[in-house]
C-alpha cells in the first residue's frame, strides 16, 4: 500500500477542521450573486397597472384582463406565469415606474401544478360615464398627475379625475341618452371623447 500525498493528507485534515468545502444546501440556503436574475415579483404599491410589462415581456408570461366586481367596480388584472417566465428582466427595464415590477432573488420555484406559480396584481380602473369602457387604472392616472405637476390641469380627463378625488365633483350615472356637446365636461374613454369633440367642433353629422 502507497503512502497518501502530502497535499491529499493535508486537505483531508483540513477538511476535518474546516468542514466540507461544498455548500450545506439543502440544510441551509446556498448563497446567491447579486445580480441573480430570479423570480419576477409586483409591488403593488408602485405599480399602476399601465400593462407596460406585458407588452414588452418575450415569452407572453404576462396576461392582462378586465373584469366587473360585484360591487360595480371594473379592475385590470396583471397575472405573471413564471412557468413560462424566461428571466430576461425586460419587465423590470421597461416598468412606467421603475418599481412596479423587480427580478428578486428567489430561485427555487418547484411546484406542483401551474396554477399556482403566478404572480398577479389587480387595479381598480376609472370607468368611461357614457360606454362604461375603462379608460386607465386610477394609480395610472394618479401617477401622470404626480409627474406632469401644474400642467396636468391642462387636460380634461385629469382635471375632471382631480375634482372627483377630491370630492370636488360627483360621478353623474351613465344614460342612454344621444351625445351632448356639454358631455365633454366628463370623464371618457378615447372613443367617446373623439366623437363629443366631433359634435362639439362639426355639430350632428
Amino acid at each position: 500500500m502507497k503512502w497518501p500525498k502530502l497535499r491529499e493528507l493535508k486537505e483531508a485534515l483540513t477538511s476535518l477542521v474546516k468542514g466540507p468545502y461544498t455548500h450545506p444546501f439543502p440544510a441551509r440556503p446556498t448563497p446567491i450573486p447579486d445580480n441573480l436574475r430570479g423570480k419576477p415579483e409586483y409591488d403593488p404599491e408602485h405599480c399602476v397597472g399601465c400593462g407596460a410589462c406585458a407588452e414588452v415581456c418575450p415569452a407572453r408570461a404576462i396576461e392582462v384582463s378586465e373584469a366587473v366586481h360585484s360591487d360595480g367596480r371594473r379592475v385590470r388584472r396583471l397575472v405573471l406565469h413564471w412557468d413560462v417566465c424566461i428571466f430576461c428582466g425586460e419587465c423590470e427595464r421597461c416598468c412606467t415606474t421603475g418599481q412596479g415590477i423587480r427580478l428578486s432573488s428567489k430561485y427555487e420555484l418547484s411546484g406542483f401544478s401551474r396554477a399556482e406559480m403566478v404572480e398577479s396584481v389587480e387595479k381598480e380602473i376609472i370607468a368611461c360615464e357614457l360606454c362604461g369602457r375603462g379608460i386607465a387604472p386610477r394609480d395610472h392616472l394618479r401617477w401622470i398627475q404626480r409627474r406632469l405637476g401644474p400642467l396636468a390641469w391642462s387636460n380634461v380627463t385629469l382635471t375632471l379625475f382631480s375634482h372627483q378625488e377630491l370630492g370636488l365633483r360627483a360621478a353623474p350615472p351613465r344614460d342612454e341618452r344621444p351625445l351632448n356637446r356639454s358631455d365633454i365636461q366628463r370623464l371618457l374613454c378615447p372613443a367617446c371623447r373623439r366623437s363629443v369633440t366631433l359634435l362639439d367642433e362639426w355639430g350632428p353629422l
